[in-house]
Order: C-alpha cells, then structure tokens, then sequence
C-alpha cells in the first residue's frame, strides 16, 4: 500500500508564521513601521530567523487584511496614508455600519442590550493612550473600541454583515491609528456615549446618524494627517 505524503503545512511551520505575522502586525500598528515603508522579507527572516517562506506567508496574511501591500516587483511595503483605499475603506462603513446597526437596533434582544452596556462601560473605563504606547491609541483601548461597535452591530443577526464589519474594521485599523496620533483631544467619550444611547433607546434613525458622524470625523483627521505629510 502507497501512502501519500501529507501536504498541508507543518505544525512547527504554522507556528512560526503566526508568530511573525504577531510581530510585523504589532511593528505596523504601533508606527515602528511607517506608512509607505519597505518590507523586505530577506530583511525580515534574517531579523526574525526563519524562512523566507514563513515570512512570506505573514505577509500575505497581512496584505489579507489591508494590512501591507503587495508591489508590481513582488515586494511588500505599508501602505500609505494617502492611499485611495482609506477613502475607499471609509465610504464602505459609512454605507454599510449604519444600515447594520438600525438592523440591530430593530432586532437585538435584551441579551444584546447587556452586551451593549458592558462593552461601552469597558471601552469608557479603558485609557486610550498610555504613556508606554506613545502618541498611538493603547492596545487595550483599541480592542475594547473594536468590541463595543461589534457588539452594536450584532443585534442584527446577520452572519455575513458582520464578517464583511470585521474585514473593513482590521483594514481601517492603521488609518484609526493615524489619525489619532494627530488629534490626541478627540472626544471619544462623548461620541460613543451617544452611540450607546441612542442603540439602547431604540432610536434607530438618532443611532445611524451618530455613527456616520462619528465615522467622519476618523477620515477628516486621516485627511489631516496626509495633508501634513506624515
């Protein structure tokens, strides 16, 4: 009897690659790598000690994800900030969360209400800068920011609305970045505060609007960034 030889990747591989897609993930969105910047993966498995292959495989995981991009001459670089897409990015969200949320608010339930309440505490208890992190948005912050506008929008049920939500969220996630380490006074507070009120008062029409809004003020601060070169 022939035995085939197995083809999928190999355990130790696969651990590999995830843990240079962590560290080139965290390089990108803590700024050690700056917009427009070269990833050259030769660089990147000498620094990192492994493969040409693991490294490749990261970087097409990150380009996944809007992440890095994929040049003509088979090179990687991150993207940047006055990329088209960002726009692109944005006018997606602005078309499609609102309409997901007043889905959610017509049909979340009294569970989805109590995730609502504690994402928000969560995200207002949370310090969105720390001094170790620098001019950037903290980690924690970060998350708990993605996790309270997830939470709003699952009341509405749809499975495939909110992958297509987390596929745009990691790929607007440098432009958030960004434009926060410009605008470090924005008030998130107040902002999400009103999200969380008008979801939870059944105000479907008041809901939308606020997010829109608040999804426009992140580009107009991008727009900023760009316009200072940075």
């Amino acid at each position: 009897m022939t035995r085939t030889a197995p083809t999928s990747t190999s355990p130790a591989k696969q651990m590999l690659s995830e843990q240079v897609y962590a560290h080139l993930r965290d390089a990108i969105m803590g700024g050690r790598h700056a917009p427009g910047d070269a990833l050259k993966p030769q660089d990147l498995a000498k620094e990192q000690g492994v493969s040409l292959a693991v490294v490749r495989e990261a970087l097409v995981r990150l380009v996944g994800e809007g992440l890095a991009d994929r040049l003509p001459n088979r090179g990687f670089a991150v993207p940047a900030v006055s990329d088209r897409r960002w726009q692109d990015i944005a006018e997606a969200r602005r078309t499609i969360e609102p309409v997901v949320l007043r889905m959610s608010v017509e049909r979340g339930d009294v569970d989805w209400e109590a995730r609502v309440r504690a994402a928000h505490h969560r995200l207002a208890r949370t310090p969105v800068y720390v001094p170790e992190e620098g001019e950037h948005y903290s980690d924690a912050w970060s998350e708990a920011h993605r996790v309270f506008h997830r939470t709003l929008l699952e009341g509405c049920g749809n499975r495939v609305l909110l992958e297509t939500f987390d596929r745009t969220w990691t790929a607007s996630e440098l432009a958030r970045r960004w434009s926060a380490s410009r605008h470090p006074g924005r008030d998130h507070v107040g902002e999400h505060r009103r999200l969380e009120e008008a979801a939870l008062a059944r105000d479907a029409d008041t809901a939308a609007e606020v997010l829109t809004r608040h999804l426009t003020l992140t580009v107009a601060g991008l727009g900023e960034c760009a316009h200072e070169g940075l």
